[in-house]
């Protein structure tokens, strides 16, 4: 018998109390470097692709790469490859990692935050890992098709978010809403990077689109993701096939994990857009004090009382 969409046998309200980290985690689509001109969540697209082709078991690569995005959410582009270069020590590198997770991390289950605290630390000692296979840069570069309905104008929030973007979000979603649901997340991790496979060659039409290719749509989407897979590793293209297969159903932990994370991602999405366009001067000078506190806060306030710009 399939599990209930609304199962709550497994830490029930969590979702509820990992939503603002979830939301903080949309930022890493549009936090950008000189390094990362993508935004730092297709970075760690290409990362994890990289690192899985290589041989990486994709439970170890899920652990660090949630690890890394959730130090990344106060960090931004303060990555360990960065904080290297300025040219502080691996252990100071990892301190200030660890600061980054500490700071973000109240919300997550307790054995999950050990297990990424501990990731983090394996991050420095990785060894560098060859490019990504092509089909990820397509995927980079692959915008997706915004908010979509049969018969419906279409939705298109600037800045777009890629494929990338979105598999990377889902992925590390479904590591940190695994617990949620009793899952192992190594395959919902991997679902979250594959379930677009197709879209390295199928430019995004959205649910819209999609319905007009009727009985089409199916054995074309199988066609596509099956030329990628075969330009895999054997053992890999195994993995990403099994976890693929949580798709479509709720029958198991693992599969409502990662359909818990795409649904997520996708509104969290929107949500983020709609957050910034009703963004106010008085958050920015009350909640995030835009003047920071310091010996130049108060001549700040009085230049801006002065000049009738706040308040």
């Amino acid at each position: 018998m399939n599990a209930p969409a609304c199962d709550t046998t497994a830490a029930p309200g969590r979702l509820a109390e990992l939503r603002p980290l979830l939301s903080e985690l949309m930022d890493l689509k549009r936090i950008r470097t000189p390094d990362h001109p993508d935004g730092l969540a297709a970075h760690g697209f290409r990362r994890a692709w990289a690192a899985l082709v290589a041989g990486a078991d994709p439970g170890t690569v899920a652990l660090q790469e949630t690890a890394r995005a959730v130090a990344a959410v106060r960090l931004g582009g303060l990555d360990a490859d960065v904080l290297a270069r300025t040219g502080l020590s691996a252990r100071d590198t990892t301190r200030v990692l660890r600061r980054g997770l500490d700071a973000v991390s109240g919300p997550l289950e307790p054995g999950l935050r050990q297990k990424l605290t501990q990731a983090l630390s394996q991050t420095q000692a990785a060894p560098a890992s060859p490019p990504p296979p092509a089909f990820v840069e397509r995927l980079v570069h692959q915008p997706r098709a915004g908010a979509t309905f049969p018969g419906r104008a279409r939705i298109v929030v600037p800045p777009q978010e890629g494929h990338a973007d979105h598999c990377y979000a889902v992925a590390v979603g479904a590591v940190l809403v695994s617990p949620r649901f009793g899952a192992d997340p190594a395959l919902p991790f991997l679902a979250g990077l594959s379930h677009h496979l197709f879209n390295a060659q199928l430019p995004d039409a959205g649910y819209a689109g999609e319905a007009l290719l009727e009985d089409l749509l199916a054995p074309l989407m199988k066609g596509l993701t099956d030329q990628v897979l075969a330009s895999l590793p054997e053992r890999l293209s195994r993995d990403v096939r099994q976890a693929l297969k949580l798709t479509g159903h709720l029958d198991t932990a693992e599969a409502r994990a990662f359909n818990a994370a795409d649904a997520l991602d996708r509104v969290l999405e929107l949500d983020a857009h709609a957050r910034a366009a009703g963004f106010t001067l008085r958050q920015a000078m009350q909640e995030l004090e835009l003047i920071h506190p310091g010996p130049l806060q108060a001549f700040g306030n009085d230049v801006l009382a002065e000049a009738a710009v706040w308040p």
